[in-house]
């Protein structure tokens, strides 16, 4: 297996930063084993249509392939991007570098700091928007990033936080095990 990406964290003087997080009522390795593996989303996420690992690293991160939806009441909008992933085992922390789709040059960050009663789950969205004309810089910042970003990711954090709180509360077995070394 190939060395891991090395993704540095988001910078914070781009156009957009998207910040998203929750007090997950779970301790860090159950969300954080739920957040890395990214191919068992669609499990637990509705609006996740697909994610592939075109490539694996030996972090467990690589080349990732992820289609959502934004849901608009009844109707659904289809998003795809693809990305390099880096986990970090130790810290713990998820990044990722869009490197295809309208969101290509993003960086992202999962991160987890243990909270009384759980874990603080942040997500971070640094970009300067896409290269377009004109309205690129308005695109990113009104529609992008507000609606689909936020939209997207907001959701992702909520429906992870409800599977790792219902992993903790069912089966501590589980948990006990996502905290062995042998498993991160």
């Amino acid at each position: 297996m190939t060395s891991p990406f090395r993704l540095d964290a988001p910078p914070t003087d781009r156009l957009v930063v998207t910040v998203d997080e929750l007090l997950i009522r779970a301790p860090v390795p159950v969300i954080f084993a739920l957040a890395r593996e990214v191919e068992g989303w669609p499990t637990h996420l509705a609006h996740y249509r697909f994610v592939r690992m075109r490539e694996h690293r030996s972090d467990g991160g690589g080349i990732v392939e992820m289609a959502a939806n934004r849901p608009f009441g009844p109707l659904n909008w289809p998003t795809w991007w693809l990305s390099e992933m880096a986990v970090n085992h130790e810290v713990p922390w998820v990044r990722f570098r869009h490197i295809g789709g309208v969101t290509t040059r993003m960086d992202v960050e999962w991160s987890f700091t243990p909270q009384d009663g759980g874990t603080l789950t942040r997500i971070v969205h640094t970009w300067n928007g896409p290269n377009w004309p004109l309205i690129g810089s308005f695109a990113a910042t009104r529609v992008i990033a507000p609606v689909f970003v936020h939209g997207i990711a907001s959701r992702t954090l909520a429906g992870l936080g409800r599977a790792a709180e219902r992993l903790t509360s069912s089966s501590p077995a589980s948990v006990a095990n996502l905290s062995s070394p042998e498993h991160q």
